[in-house]
């Protein structure tokens, strides 16, 4: 196991967590590439993203409207600010070829908002691009563990 590449890994999601989690919405758009797709899918085992329904699919536009909406203050969803904290954990190195480095690990969100505390838990993907000394994101799809549930209205980024 390559320790070294496995804490730079751990390190640049811990940090997207982080941003998340306070709001840091233009530092969490910058670690994106152009091409980058952040997707959350319904279907548990689909890997065609494109041809399926997914709680999100977004391209850099999407991320880009997402994130003013999120700070808006006009959307239902988003009124009152969910408070949110994010643990990121079981992280595993799946490939690395130099240039991209492709990574599973879980992710436990835990949310409150109006009076009610909700929870969330995901195997999430990432493949990452090195990017000098970090990564930017070219993938990330989060796999929700309840997806296929009737799931309550989200107001943030997953």
């Amino acid at each position: 196991m390559n320790t070294e590449l496995m804490l730079q890994v751990t390190a640049f999601v811990w940090q997207e967590a982080d941003q998340l989690d306070h709001g840091e919405y233009g530092p969490w758009l910058q670690s994106w590439t152009e091409d980058g797709l952040y997707i959350v899918p319904i279907d548990p085992e689909t890997t065609d993203f494109a041809n399926t329904l997914n709680y999100a699919h977004d391209a850099a536009d999407m991320r880009h409207k997402r994130v003013a909406r999120l700070g808006s203050g006009e959307s239902i969803s988003t009124a009152p600010v969910a408070r949110t904290v994010r643990d990121v954990s079981r992280f595993r190195i799946l490939s690395d070829d130099g240039r991209t480095v492709t990574v599973r690990c879980a992710q436990n969100l835990r949310e409150f908002r109006k009076d009610t505390l909700k929870h969330y838990t995901a195997d999430v993907h990432y493949e990452l691009v090195r990017q000098g000394e970090s990564f930017q994101i070219r993938r990330k799809v989060i796999r929700l563990i309840n997806s296929t549930d009737a799931l309550q209205c989200v107001g943030y980024i997953l």
